[in-house]
């Protein structure tokens, strides 16, 4: 197949996916976007060639625009690599390439004991905002300025990031959710100053 063809497939294929996503019959969608359903068969089938004009009254049925419906197979890589940062024995994978509006952070993090250890939790940091994170399995010890409190797995803790702060894995590894602003990227997921290698920071 061409790469035309092949793109006149997908978006036919689409077309037909969210129409069957949302439950309707070719009649349901037609009454929508003002086609035949008959017509709107011999598209989704390959029998018809599609015209922009019934593209975007189609796309706007469906609940979505004219460029996600025809918008080229992605050819990115799918598989989410970790970034490890050992002086502060965290790995951290990126969730979310498309950040939000307000430009989060939706990363999982492993945290484990650092040889040596660091019982005060390692260096308290202070940025605007706030951080969120549930922990997934395991312990965390949350320092909170002089409050120290263990945040256990089904847990999840939410504090103002104005307050000197510091998490680390308690009794063994510990898995964590984060969601963080980029001030909160900025400060939990670039290297620490003994390790230049790379970090969770999508910057």
């Amino acid at each position: 197949m061409t790469q035309d063809a092949d793109l006149d497939a997908l978006v036919r294929q689409r077309i037909r996916g969210l129409r069957v996503a949302r439950d309707w019959s070719l009649e349901d969608l037609a009454g929508r976007c003002y086609l035949s359903p008959s017509t709107l068969s011999r598209i989704e089938t390959g029998h018809r060639r599609i015209a922009l004009d019934q593209l975007a009254p189609i796309a706007r049925a469906l609940g979505t625009t004219l460029d996600q419906l025809v918008e080229p197979a992605g050819d990115e890589d799918v598989v989410i690599r970790p970034h490890r940062d050992e002086a502060r024995g965290q790995t951290t994978w990126i969730l979310n390439r498309d950040r939000g509006p307000q430009g989060v952070l939706v990363a999982k993090v492993r945290l484990t004991p650092v040889p040596g250890g660091r019982p005060d939790g390692g260096e308290l940091r202070v940025h605007p905002g706030w951080d969120w994170f549930t922990v997934l399995s395991g312990t965390v010890r949350l320092r909170l300025g002089e409050r120290v409190l263990l945040v256990q797995a089904g847990q999840a803790a939410e504090f103002s990031t104005m307050t000197p702060h510091a998490f680390e894995a308690c009794d063994g590894p510990a898995e964590v959710l984060a969601i963080l602003d980029r001030d909160g990227e900025r400060s939990h997921m670039h290297p620490s100053p003994r390790d230049p290698g790379p970090a969770g920071s999508t910057t």
